[in-house]
This record gives structure tokens, sequence and C-alpha cells, in this order.
């Protein structure tokens, strides 16, 4: 079944899923969409207490970002990965001197329903565009209940004790990595990346910064 839509995408035209026009020769996106992409800095309580930011994120969760993160976590289009990675890692400060990049890992069960985790493929992205090892510096120990259906404090409790750090994932040159990039697709209350972070910080890795999407 999964080969036969494949074949099937690759002979029927598809359009922008931003804006539904034809795509033609681009890739991802079509040029409009594409030239509407502006990375922009910003910061989150909940992940830092510092004054400087420490978030890359595309835009809103709205409009032609929201299709596309849409099209990539569940149509399988990892074509608007490099896309969207590319976008993402030019709004990366060299200030934050990363050492590596990861992604938010997916359970074992969620990652062969979808037969592969959007945030590893754009995490991937980011880090050759940033020229920077990608790490698999996570994992999940346990399946969870999607985030999307909960609200408040239940998102937190949901993923309490859900991330464990991977020794052999966060290793560069040797030593463990002090300084990360920590890749996802949508940031909502900002509990999946703190519970990621937490997980990070508690194998040794000092400064966890974070990129994705939409907010």
């Amino acid at each position: 079944m999964d080969g036969l839509r494949s074949a099937l995408r690759a002979l029927l035209p598809r359009p922008c899923p931003g804006c539904a026009q034809p795509l033609g020769s681009a890739a991802g996106l079509c040029r409009a969409c594409c030239a509407g992409l502006h990375p922009r800095l910003e910061r989150h309580s909940m992940l830092s207490n510092a004054v400087t930011p420490h978030l890359v994120v595309l835009g809103e969760h709205k409009a032609v970002l929201r299709r596309a993160a849409r099209e990539l976590k569940y149509s399988g289009h990892r074509d608007l990965a490099a896309v969207l990675g590319q976008a993402i890692a030019s709004g990366v400060p060299s200030e934050w001197k990363l050492r590596a990049v990861s992604a938010v890992p997916m359970s074992g069960i969620r990652q062969r329903q979808r037969h592969f985790n959007h945030a590893e493929v754009l995490a991937r992205q980011v880090a050759a565009e940033l020229g920077l090892p990608y790490q698999e510096s996570l994992k999940r120990t346990r399946h969870t209940t999607q985030q999307a259906k909960l609200s408040g404090e239940a998102r937190l409790s949901n993923l309490i004790g859900a991330f464990a750090a991977q020794s052999s994932g966060l290793m560069v040159s040797g030593k463990i990595t002090q300084t990360l990039l920590l890749v996802d697709d949508v940031m909502t209350t900002g509990a999946t990346l703190k519970a990621c972070r937490d997980a990070l910080a508690e194998s040794g890795v000092n400064q966890v910064f974070y990129a994705v999407i939409t907010r």
C-alpha cells in the first residue's frame, strides 16, 4: 500500500502545501511560500531563565507553516524538511557555539505507525546546513498520550520519565556534548522540550538551545 501511494504521488502533480498553488519545479514549498520563511529568535520561561533568546522559530502555528508542518508529520513529504530545515538553520546564531544537533525522539509504536520520525528528518537537515553532527542523544522510555490531546499540567505529568539521554549519542570528539540544539516540529507549552532538556541535563549537557517550525 505504501508503495502504491508513493507511485501515485510521483505521477500526480502535487500542489504546494502552503498555498495549494502548483509546485512546478519547486520542491517542498513554492517559491512564494519559501520567500515568506523568516526565522526569528525568542525565549520561553519554561525552557530557560536567561534573558537572551534560546529558541529559533519560523512563526506561529497557522496558515502556511501549520499546513507545512502537518504535511511533513502526517503525509511523509520529506522534501519539506529540506526547505524548513534550511530556513531554521539560517536563523541559528553563531554565538550559541553549538556542538551537535538532536531531535525529540518518537515512541516505537508511533514511529512504526508513521514509518519515520519527522523531527529527526528535520533535525538532520538542520545539522547538515550548520555543518554539525546529528546525534541521537535521547530515547523514549515509554509510550505516552499525544500532547495535542492534553492541556495544562496534564502535558507535564504525561511526560514524567518519558525521556532518557543516550550516553553514546552525547559524545563529540570523545567528550560529552556541552552545547546542543534540540529540534522538534511544533511547540505549544514547551513541556516536551523541557522534559528532553531535563534528561539531557542529568547526563551532563550544560546548555540546550531549541528550534521548531511553529510555536
